[in-house]
């Protein structure tokens, strides 16, 4: 029974429209259960859910029609290297779970869909239970990091009025970007900084403040990754 279930559908060189079809829709299945995983208690797109439910299927089309054969097989990896996608990788997450729908559809397309059935629900358990369990959150601290920008007049020099606020207030500070604005008349300053004590970040504000001329001054959390899927 098991062999049955775990054994390769493909029994030759060339499948039946009703094999095809099973392993369509197998992909189509498990991709919509890797979404429906991926949304629990997480930020989404509506494209990126419909990208994870189609994946699997896809992937799997490929493998069929490569499987076995080598020159299709290069054919296939030449188009592929001239897609050129244009969304950037997110966050580790995302990225597992593109890598978790692919395999379900490769392992589909090789026709072992009882295999793809268990590592789908094997995979989506794990996760799922981790995001209840809130594992993400508990393994390691915040970054300590933060992003300052200060924006000051075009006639203030800021190369060291701020070096003794600095001093005191943070172990670490690297200014990362300089830009103008407002037709040149202010200037935006963009630091990476550490701070002593977090809860002088009001202090810090405040006398940063007193110097520039009470214009705006932020101080948020740092952007690993400031664009999505």
């Amino acid at each position: 029974m098991l062999d049955t279930i775990f054994g390769c559908i493909f029994d030759g060189a060339s499948i039946s429209v009703w094999q095809f079809l099973a392993c369509l829709g197998a992909g189509i299945i498990l991709g919509l259960i890797i979404a429906l995983v991926y949304a629990f208690k997480s930020k989404y797109t509506k494209s990126f859910l419909i990208t994870l439910t189609l994946l699997p299927a896809i992937v799997s089309v490929v493998i069929i029609m490569v499987n076995g054969n080598i020159g299709a097989g290069i054919a296939v990896a030449g188009a592929f290297s001239l897609v050129r996608f244009r969304s950037v990788p997110g966050n580790a997450k995302d990225i597992a779970t593109i890598f978790l729908a692919m395999v379900a559809g490769i392992v589909t397309g090789t026709g072992y869909i009882g295999y793809a059935v268990l590592f789908t629900l094997v995979i989506g358990l794990v996760m799922v239970i981790c995001q209840i369990l809130g594992l993400t959150k508990k393994f390691g601290k915040p970054s300590p990091y933060r992003t300052l920008r200060i924006t000051v007049p075009e006639d203030l020099n800021y190369t060291e009025i701020y070096d003794d606020l600095f001093e005191r207030y943070t172990d670490y500070c690297e200014n990362v970007s300089i830009k103008t604005t407002n037709m040149g008349s202010l200037y935006k300053l963009t630091y990476d900084i550490k701070m002593k004590d977090p809860a002088e970040e009001k202090a810090f504000i405040d006398e940063l403040r007193c110097r520039n001329g009470n214009l705006e001054v932020s101080i948020c959390r740092q952007d690993t990754a400031t664009n999505e899927l």
